[in-house]
């Protein structure tokens, strides 16, 4: 739908971005590919949002390794990406180094400030919870997943994210 109103540069990536994320790899490569070619002198393009949407497809190939290879020219824009700096540490989450996943999670969070309402600091929020109990750490993964629920106590409890949250809480107990 974001197409429909602009073909810009940056809608275009985002949707790439998106369309990866939602398993449209086709779709969102043809789009970055498209962005790529017509701005091989971006960095931005060529270090960040290029890699992200390869680094989606591969994580949905179960490649997190792959991934985290793909999105190491975008970390010296981590501050100024939380999308990308975010789905390092899902990467790094699917990679089994809940370590380097709560770092980076912790960084995310710690990015709030500058948009109180951006959605991927409670996503964070909840990528942390998950570090922590693949970690081992019960005491620090309940208390970030209590953290996330008091984010999410006014949200609709049918969101599948949400139930999905609470049963992973729930089974810590």
């Amino acid at each position: 739908a974001a197409l429909n109103l602009s073909r810009g540069t940056y809608a275009k990536l985002f949707a790439a971005l998106a369309l990866a994320q939602a398993g449209q790899e086709a779709k969102a490569q043809a789009l970055a590919g498209e962005v790529s070619k017509s701005r091989p002198d971006d960095t931005w393009v060529q270090s960040v949002f290029v890699p992200a949407t390869q680094a989606v497809t591969q994580m949905n190939h179960g490649s997190a390794a792959k991934a985290l290879e793909l999105l190491e020219p975008a970390r010296a824009y981590d501050n100024t990406t939380r999308p990308i700096l975010f789905l390092r540490a899902q990467a790094y989450l699917a990679a089994k180094r809940p370590a380097d996943a709560q770092r980076e999670f912790e960084r995310v969070i710690a990015l709030k400030s500058e948009d109180p309402s951006d959605p991927y600091a409670s996503l964070a929020q909840l990528g942390l919870a998950r570090a922590y109990a693949l970690a081992g750490d019960k005491e620090k993964s309940r208390t970030a997943y209590q953290n996330l629920l008091a984010l999410w106590k006014d949200a609709d409890p049918d969101v599948p994210l949400i139930q999905e949250a609470r049963a992973e809480y729930a089974r810590l107990q």
